[in-house]
């Protein structure tokens, strides 16, 4: 009996390995062999080996080119996966679909539209590969929307040809595709990949990529492209966060504490510039994100009648609030364009702010939040250390409060409504408001009143 259990525990060790999910099944309309879909979606370095080991094993069992189509929507990361591949395995060919593009059939600034592609060039170019010649790629400018040339491709020693391109699954390359695979990220994450590829490529402002993302983008990846991912063999989900790659983010610290105008002047003694400020901050919820979890809230602002966009994702590390940022101008218009995308609005938090900075590009605010009524002290800069020392000499030590405003929104909110129960249910949890200060607090006092309930009524 226990050695029966081990050699199902063997067995089941075994069918979990990256290498065992992928097997071969012959074709029913060819001789040729294409791989059994994976049900299940894989992370981004898993689907990288499970790809390289579907192509080793095409590459056995198929003869000629090996025709592998990588499809998904603008931002996911098909690219970056390409290149990756193309890394680990450097005699493989890749074509670009967006080569393809012919700017002559663009209607109404639609560049996502699928008959943007030239397909009689690009099946052509595929059938040329796989007798064995080799073929003309297409150049595509982006900043001038036109085909700039041709580039020679040989047939590569490795026989294995990658299809890139957001339509690289698309019915009109399926029958010739040995393997289909898609990259996928998330509404939010995609976005901001978008806007900051997009600035570097073409030049364009990021109010326009978006506002071209909600009218175009979007609604083709959900039309066209989307229904051609489902196809796929291996679907990859890339959880890049665009925020990491940056290294010069924004360290806060903040506390509740009041503070008088001449305490805080005190701190700069070579001099400052002191403004005051009102600010409205929309804070917009990513498609499909949880409002009492989400770190990475998509920011408008309206200050002095301007509207800026912020791509922002926090950190905490106690008692430092870590925010990489990116702050884009935009118009009030652009707020209709990510709605239509799927984001909602969270909350909208007005704040009065007097703000004092200096040279080092230390700044420290006092900020009134009208929605929690209250005041907060806020030392913000580039410089962790300095910062630091900056709330040091103010006194602060020891009374910060490591949650940005939203989540301080958040956590009341929550405590707020654990406190609404019933005064007999409260006395039973053993609740006391003047002791609750946060809802992780609240929930666990009363499960543990719980739990110890429950063990003693076990021992009676």
């Amino acid at each position: 009996m226990a050695q029966d259990s081990s050699n199902a525990e063997s067995h089941h060790k075994k069918s979990v390995l990256l290498k065992d999910q992928v097997r071969l099944v012959k074709r029913k309309d060819s001789d040729r062999h294409e791989i059994v879909p994976i049900q299940d979606p894989l992370s981004f370095e898993k689907g990288f080996f499970v790809v390289i080991r579907a192509c080793q094993l095409l590459a056995q069992k198929n003869d000629g080119i090996i025709l592998i189509g990588l499809a998904g929507p603008s931002g996911a990361g098909k690219t970056i996966f390409t290149e990756k591949i193309l890394n680990f395995m450097p005699s493989i060919a890749v074509i670009s679909m967006d080569n393809y593009n012919d700017s002559s059939r663009v209607v109404d600034g639609n560049f996502d539209d699928p008959r943007l592609t030239d397909y009689d060039t690009l099946l052509e170019n595929v059938r040329d590969l796989r007798e064995g010649k080799p073929v003309q790629v297409p150049i595509y400018d982006f900043e001038s929307s036109s085909r700039t040339g041709y580039r020679t491709v040989e047939v590569p020693s490795s026989r294995i040809v990658i299809i890139e391109g957001i339509y690289a699954l698309s019915e009109k390359l399926r029958p010739l595709l040995d393997l289909r695979v898609s990259v996928t990220g998330g509404v939010h994450f995609d976005l901001v990949k978008r806007v900051l590829r997009d600035i570097q490529r073409v030049g364009q402002e990021p109010e326009e990529i978006i506002q071209q993302i909600s009218e175009t983008v979007y609604p083709m990846y959900k039309a066209f492209i989307e229904p051609d991912l489902q196809t796929a063999h291996i679907k990859i989900i890339n959880k890049f966060n665009p925020f990491t790659g940056f290294q010069s983010p924004t360290y806060i610290l903040k506390s509740a504490k009041n503070l008088s105008v001449d305490q805080i002047k005190a701190v700069y003694p070579e001099g400052h510039t002191e403004t005051m400020e009102q600010t409205y901050d929309i804070y917009l919820l990513p498609p499909g994100e949880d409002p009492e979890s989400c770190q990475s809230y998509l920011r408008m602002r309206n200050k002095d009648g301007k509207y800026s966009l912020m791509f922002e994702e926090w950190v905490t590390d106690i008692p430092f609030v870590i925010s990489p940022r990116i702050t884009f101008e935009v118009s009030v218009r652009l707020l209709g364009g990510l709605m239509a995308l799927g984001y909602t609005i969270a909350t909208i938090l007005k704040r009065s702010s007097h703000v004092f900075c200096d040279d080092r590009g230390v700044c420290v605010k006092i900020d009134w939040l009208e929605q929690l009524n209250r005041q907060y002290i806020q030392v913000q800069g580039k410089d962790r250390l300095i910062v630091k020392n900056v709330a040091e000499q103010l006194g602060l030590e020891g009374s910060y409060v490591p949650r940005t405003y939203i989540e301080q929104i958040q956590l009341e909110k929550l405590v707020n409504e654990v406190m609404a129960l019933p005064e007999d249910l409260k006395t039973k949890l053993s609740l006391d408001e003047d002791l609750v200060s946060s809802p992780k607090e609240a929930l666990s006092r009363a499960s543990a009143s719980r739990v110890a309930m429950r063990n003693k009524n076990l021992r009676r």
